[in-house]
Order: C-alpha cells, then sequence, then structure tokens
C-alpha cells in the first residue's frame, strides 16, 4: 500500500523538474572568454578583437524573447559574428531567424549549418537520447536556401565546404569549415591543409564537435575551433554536468572553451532546443563573446 504514494511523489518530482526546466529556455546568459592568440602589433593599439559566437537558434514563430535577446547582443559592439548552425525547428522559423539576426547581419559574419537547417525536428524518443543514439534526421525540407541566399545577401560568408579569407580591420583571417560532421555530411579532403601562413587568425568552424574533424583541424594548425550542437548537454546535473553529449566529443568538454591538442575549441550552450524537447535542466541557453587578444 505504500508503494503508490511513493510512485506519486516521484511521478510529481518528475514534473515539477520539466515544469522548471522549461521556464529555463528563455534564461537567456552571455559566457565570455579572453584568449591570447594574436601576433603582437596586430591590433595596432587596439585592446582587443572580438568574435560574437552564436548557434543553435532552432527558431519556432513567436519566440519575442529570444528574438529580443539575440539582437540585443549588437549591442556588445563584435567585430566578427560566427553562426555555428541549427537556426530552424520549424518550417516557418525564417523569417523569426532574421528579425532575431538583423542588426548583427550588418556585421561582418561566417556561418556554417547543421542538420536543423536542413531538414525539420522529429520527436524524439528520450531513451535514445540519453543512452546516446544517433537519431536519422526526418529528411522533411526546410527552406534553408532562402536564409542562406539571406545571410550572403547581408554579406556574411557561406564556410560549409569552403575555405574563406578575407580582412576585419587589421585582423587577417583564414577560415575553413565543413558541412554538419554529425550526420556525415563533410568531406574534409574538399578543405584540407594548412590554413594561409599570413593570416593573423586561423578558425575552424563545424557544427557538430565530432573528434575526428577536429583532430584534422588541429594537425592542420587551426588555432581555434567553434561549434555548437550539443546544447551544452541540454539535460545535465548540478554545476552544468553532462549526462550525454550527442556527439563523439567527451562529456567533459561538452559546453564552454578547452584545449584539443594544440588547439582551443569553443563548444556553444546554444540559443534553443528542438520544439518536441522544450527543456533544459541545469544549462542555461547561451551565446559567447570571445575577447581575441595579443599574445
Amino acid at each position: 500500500m505504500k508503494i503508490l504514494p511513493i510512485i506519486g511523489g516521484i511521478a510529481a518530482a518528475g514534473l515539477g523538474t520539466l515544469a522548471w526546466g522549461y521556464t529555463e529556455l528563455t534564461k537567456f546568459e552571455l559566457k565570455e572568454y579572453t584568449l591570447p592568440l594574436l601576433p603582437k602589433g596586430t591590433l595596432r593599439g587596439k585592446e582587443e578583437f572580438r568574435i560574437l559566437h552564436i548557434s543553435d537558434l532552432h527558431m519556432i514563430p513567436g519566440q519575442e524573447k529570444k528574438i529580443e535577446w539575440v539582437s540585443g547582443l549588437d549591442s556588445l559592439d563584435p567585430d566578427l559574428v560566427v553562426n555555428t548552425g541549427d537556426n530552424l525547428s520549424d518550417q516557418s522559423g525564417v523569417p523569426d531567424t532574421l528579425r532575431a539576426l538583423g542588426p548583427l547581419l550588418s556585421r561582418p559574419g561566417l556561418f556554417v549549418f547543421g542538420t536543423n537547417d536542413y531538414w525539420a525536428p522529429r520527436p524524439v524518443n528520450p531513451f535514445k537520447y540519453l543512452f546516446g543514439k544517433k537519431r536519422e534526421p526526418s529528411y522533411v525540407d526546410l527552406p534553408w536556401k532562402g536564409m542562406r541566399a539571406a545571410f550572403i545577401e547581408h554579406g556574411w560568408h557561406d564556410a560549409n565546404q569552403a575555405r574563406v579569407e578575407f580582412k576585419v580591420g587589421d585582423v587577417k583571417l583564414a577560415v575553413a569549415g565543413v558541412d554538419d560532421p554529425h550526420h556525415d555530411l563533410d568531406d574534409y579532403s574538399e578543405i584540407a591543409g594548412a590554413p594561409n601562413e599570413d593570416a593573423d587568425l586561423a578558425l575552424a568552424l563545424l557544427h557538430a564537435p565530432e573528434p575526428r574533424v577536429l583532430e584534422k583541424f588541429e594537425a592542420d594548425g587551426y588555432q581555434l575551433s567553434l561549434s555548437g550542437h550539443t546544447h551544452g548537454g541540454q539535460i545535465c546535473l548540478p554545476g552544468s554536468r553532462a549526462l550525454v553529449t550527442n556527439c563523439g566529443i567527451d562529456r567533459a568538454r561538452v559546453q564552454g572553451l578547452h584545449d584539443f591538442g594544440r588547439m582551443k575549441m569553443h563548444v556553444s550552450n546554444g540559443l534553443g532546443t528542438s520544439k518536441f524537447a522544450p527543456v533544459r535542466i541545469f544549462c542555461r541557453p547561451s551565446a559567447t563573446l570571445l575577447r581575441i587578444t595579443e599574445r
């Protein structure tokens, strides 16, 4: 007879946790790191080169708090915006994605895509997620081509399967990116090789921090990789300790700034979730300002 109250208590606690996790979806945070990566004299007296890293918007129409918070990041005055994909979580999400990114699109920018740019999300089996099973995409097309065209029209560089070189202020950038490696859309051979030795900063972009690709970027001599995909673990223990990573990276490096061999690696918590899993536990949504200084 005592079993039923226990089961009821566990169910109530579980529902309470999920309800709390839902409220965490709009408690956005800005993370900040300083990395001394630039050669002496590059900044010509300027204090730092600011990179704003955003990822995993997973935009659903009507997410006004997210739109307001993300567009407000323009006040940070970033020199460069890097978007590492999974912008959409609905077939009607492109207009609100462009509203959120609005003022940031007027700044120098780069992007790579994840599968939730190309294909709509699908309902998630929570047991598959918690046991780290890779989930097959829905293959229901999203309107990514129009979103990509808008990014490019505003001057952002498409780094999917591409090497890009350009200058922002006094900083010469050498960038290489791959398409989403979590679902094997990447082909590193197309962008392989050391970055231009005349560059001041060499960046590697990929949606998911898959070690098999990070190892190649590191071996080629890139200084900093930027990725998302993991949502920081999304369902975490206190202290933001991830239960799973949803990719090949280890749990200790599922979010934040870490070393990957000689390369620095930043993994974003992301700013959204799939519309079929609208919950975050001990893992708030975030964007990151990377302050790149001289060595």
